[in-house]
């Protein structure tokens, strides 16, 4: 699948690939395609989130008086956080805001947070539920809730939930959290485009290619990428995810990814355990396991086509390493990148490649749009509810429960 902004690639060789499944893993692909198509534009949907008919709770002219903040925290856990730091990572070097991230329980933070002038400072508080524990335990632990603060912004839905009802005694601003949108698939929606306008970026043009890949041109690239993956995961063998990362500006990107494709198709005994693993760093860790451990790994490999560069001198001394004179850093991990690649080739690990070809708020919005697509198709193929958590709600409960 090749394009202006991603290159995408997949090499999963046929000894992986059941046939007699794949034809009926194609027929169902058609009925799935035709229903994404048939709802995209019907509001009470999560996949009407990439459409360009989807309408945002808010106006930008809402944010004008919040935009004079310098230092900005961002308090949320899981996808009401994930989505902007992957934003806030993409573009670091050209975001001139000091943006700040409370997505753990973590009391050091709260305590660094706590010495920080609060006038000078904006909050902006996401939850879907309105009631998500450790979201109000930092928002409380930091005193953020009194009568008409003008520093903060709070999202969640509008319904009986404490952050709603704290919204409305203390008159702060709210804006309502879409309820038919997961916070997992919500980046493109108010939860990721208001943080990313705050930090100074496009929020149009992040949603401007929501619907490249939701057509019936995409439909058949999406379908060849898709249905070996389904292969894979019908076998409940490969069940290792390892996200191959040569670009520090994508790191947070595939922590978004990571929730996306656990929580999604982690049910009934199906699903990947992603993870993150650091190239070339990994190389001198865990590269021996990956290439001679146990056959149950697929690969993605993540890689940015132009990035920072660094050139090294012209060393007449270095006779035995005259290959790198005048090389740059990124021409050595390129070089990394595509020696694995050759070495997973000529060993049969399935693997596939991702390299993003522009840093600009069009990209990462098609990247967002690509993997949340790619994962709604992918649960409905294996045959589980990508929209739904069960086993995570246990927990939750649980945890309401001890503490009382």
């Amino acid at each position: 699948m090749k394009n202006k902004n991603i290159l995408i690639k997949n090499l999963i060789q046929k000894k992986y690939i059941n046939n007699t499944q794949s034809i009926t893993l194609n027929k169902k692909f058609d009925k799935i395609f035709e229903n994404i198509l048939y709802n995209l534009t019907n509001i009470e949907k999560t996949i009407n989130v990439l459409s360009n008919k989807f309408k945002l709770n808010f106006k930008e002219k809402d944010l004008k008086s919040f935009k004079r903040f310098d230092e900005i925290v961002i308090i949320g856990m899981g996808g009401s956080a994930l989505g902007s730091e992957a934003i806030y990572n993409f573009f670091e070097s050209k975001i001139k805001k000091k943006i700040y991230f409370l997505n753990d329980i973590n009391s050091d933070s709260i305590i660094k947070l706590k010495k920080k002038k609060f006038n000078k400072t904006l909050f902006l508080i996401i939850s879907k539920s309105g009631n998500t524990i450790e979201t109000l335990s930092n928002s409380l632990s930091l005193n953020l809730f009194k009568k008409k603060k003008k520093n903060i912004i709070v999202i969640s839905e509008k319904k009986n939930n404490f952050l709603y009802d704290l919204s409305k005694k203390f008159n702060l601003f709210f804006i309502e959290h879409n309820k038919f949108i997961g916070g997992r698939y919500s980046v493109l929606s108010e939860v990721g485009i208001i943080p990313a306008i705050l930090m100074g970026l496009n929020g149009v043009k992040l949603r401007k290619n929501v619907e490249k890949y939701i057509n019936l041109k995409s439909k058949k690239s999406l379908k060849k990428v898709l249905i070996p993956i389904a292969n894979l995961l019908k076998k409940k063998k490969m069940n290792n995810l390892i996200f191959l990362n040569y670009s520090p500006k994508l790191e947070k990107f595939l922590f978004w990814c990571q929730q996306l494709i656990a929580e999604s198709l982690g049910k009934k005994g199906y699903g990947f355990l992603p993870t993150i693993s650091n190239a070339p760093k990994d190389h001198h860790s865990l590269l021996q396991l990956y290439l001679d451990g146990p056959n149950d790994k697929i690969f993605y490999i993540f890689s940015l086509d132009r990035d920072l560069d660094v050139k090294i001198k012209n060393i007449n001394s270095l006779k035995n390493f005259h290959y790198l004179n005048k090389k740059t850093l990124e021409q050595i991990k390129q070089s990394q990148k595509k020696a694995i690649m050759q070495v997973f080739e000529k060993n049969k690990i399935p693997f596939r490649e991702f390299c993003v070809k522009k840093i600009n708020e069009e990209t990462l919005g098609e990247f967002f749009s690509f993997f949340i697509i790619e994962t709604i198709i992918l649960g409905k193929l294996i045959g589980v509810n990508p929209f739904s958590q069960p086993a995570v709600e246990q927990v939750k409960t649980l945890t309401k429960k001890i503490l009382k």
